[in-house]
């Protein structure tokens, strides 16, 4: 099939008109792909849990007898040990589980540190 002169500078620039619009939708406008979506709901979700189990473990903390002298050992400690201090107390142990999360451990030992 044959197409006319005319018509080939439109194609050209359907074409192009349409690779500019999906770079800058997807660059700027927003735009993300199933997958990036999930995973976009997934790390949100993940950020949640850990605040909501950190604000229990902080509290836990709190109920600690022995809290003031571990809250001053954590506060002495660096960060990066703070979150190893946190699981040896047993505060990022959750209830009903028998490991403690890390990614709680770290975000309890910010809260409790301050």
């Amino acid at each position: 099939m044959k197409t006319p002169d005319w018509l080939k500078p439109g194609l050209y620039g359907a074409v192009c008109g349409a690779a500019a619009l999906a770079i800058v939708g997807f660059s700027w406008g927003g735009w993300m792909t199933k997958g990036g979506a999930r995973q976009n709901a997934f790390d949100r979700s993940q950020t949640e849990v850990v605040s909501a189990l950190a604000s229990i473990c902080a509290d836990q903390a709190k109920r600690d007898p022995k809290n003031v002298e571990r809250v001053a050992a954590l506060k002495a400690a660096s960060s990066w040990t703070r979150g190893d201090l946190v699981v040896q107390n047993g505060w990022a142990t959750m209830p009903g589980k028998t490991e403690a999360d890390r990614m709680v451990a770290n975000a309890c030992a910010d809260i409790v540190a301050i």
